[in-house]
């Protein structure tokens, strides 16, 4: 008989992210580089050429890499203005939101999560056996959070953290100032993890990184979604020092390759790229708005650079769009089974994404309940 982990890890609950499963094309018959991905909330115009050409470059993979990536901290401390020792680097956000729970969680704690969100939250809280309390927005509300109630439940419960995705994922609502000061006000000695994965799609923005100084605030950051480095993993969290080593306590070693490590430190050069590609992301978006509209879906206002549209039964959906090579995220997984996510592509291919639904509607092969 072979050696059983624990129970609660048994028991875990696999988080299904956006982006191809290659396991599913493979049984489908189909080839990842034939599929276009609107699951994914990356900026489809980047990342710069350069990096492309550093990747085919001279980098030292034969060494281990830096386990502070020291010089990846100092360009964002140089481009954030504020210390190195405030920053920690991390393989993505998700490894950064394990690392948090490991350190800081204890098998009881509360965890306060405001539904529907990202999923790792709840894996992450569930691998060190901390207790869920999940606040559902309401679809009438358009899952627009109720930070009245989210007080309430800080007040009644005490949860030793609260992650607040903002923008938030799948929903695109983000929140202000004001309502993320009112949550950090009673959390007393509580942990409140911000996650800013999606900020650089947002408009207008505010600025946050002076909420660490309180102590208790956690800002987690990702470089994959800005500059689409997605498959080299790379995210950083910004804390008060004593959060930020603590957490390099637990920390693994080496835990950026050197190829993301440079990667990261060469796109902080390139903000101007950055800034180009927004106002094409956002003619991306409201053309595939406009389209769907016309198609007769409802969609959901985002202030992100990604929005729902409900569909009926998102898997049936999601499969049928496959088949024709198109890629969009079923939300079931969110606690969603009848909205999509889509984030915008670059012009010709969300024409092609339009074009594919009116052809497929028209056929009657989409039976969507919009």
């Amino acid at each position: 008989m072979s050696l059983l982990p624990r129970p609660k890890v048994k028991n875990l609950k696999v988080c299904p992210h956006g982006g191809i499963n290659y396991a599913e094309l493979s049984a489908m018959g189909i080839a990842p580089e034939a599929v276009l991905d609107f699951s994914v909330c990356t900026n489809p115009f980047m990342p710069p050429p350069r990096i492309k050409k550093m990747l085919l470059g001279d980098v030292a993979i034969g060494q281990y890499p830096d386990s502070g990536a020291t010089e990846l901290r100092q360009r964002l401390s140089e481009k954030l203005g504020i210390p190195s020792d405030n920053i920690l680097a991390g393989s993505g956000t998700t490894e950064l939101i394990r690392l948090i729970a490991l350190a800081y969680f204890r098998q009881g704690d509360g965890i306060l999560i405001l539904e529907p969100t990202y999923g790792e939250y709840e894996v992450a809280s569930q691998i060190v056996e901390a207790k869920l309390i999940k606040q559902w927005m309401r679809a009438e509300d358009n899952f627009t959070p109720r930070i009245n109630e989210t007080i309430d439940l800080i007040r009644q419960h005490h949860p030793r953290a609260i992650f607040i995705c903002n923008p938030n994922n799948p929903t695109g609502k983000y929140l202000s100032r004001e309502e993320v000061e009112s949550v950090l006000a009673v959390i007393g000695d509580g942990l409140l993890i911000l996650d800013e994965a999606y900020l650089a799609f947002v408009d207008q923005s505010w600025a946050s990184l002076d909420l660490i100084s309180q102590g208790n605030a956690v800002i987690l950051r990702s470089m994959t979604k800005d500059y689409a480095l997605t498959g080299l993993r790379l995210g950083y969290a910004i804390a008060h020092q004593e959060i930020t080593d603590n957490l390099r306590l637990v920390l693994p070693p080496w835990n950026v390759n050197v190829i993301a490590q440079k990667a990261g430190a060469m796109v902080l050069e390139d903000d101007d790229y950055l800034e180009q590609s927004k106002p094409r992301i956002r003619e991306a978006k409201q053309f595939l708005i406009n389209g769907l509209s016309r198609l007769g879906f409802q969609l959901l206002p985002s202030d992100a650079n990604y929005f729902l549209a409900k569909v009926g039964n998102a898997r049936a959906f999601c499969t049928t769009l496959l088949r024709h090579g198109i890629q969009v995220r079923d939300c079931t997984s969110f606690g969603l089974p009848e909205y999509i996510r889509i984030a915008p592509r670059t012009m010709p291919e969300c024409r092609r994404l339009i074009d594919t639904l009116k052809a497929i509607m028209n056929k009657g092969e989409l039976d969507a309940s919009i």
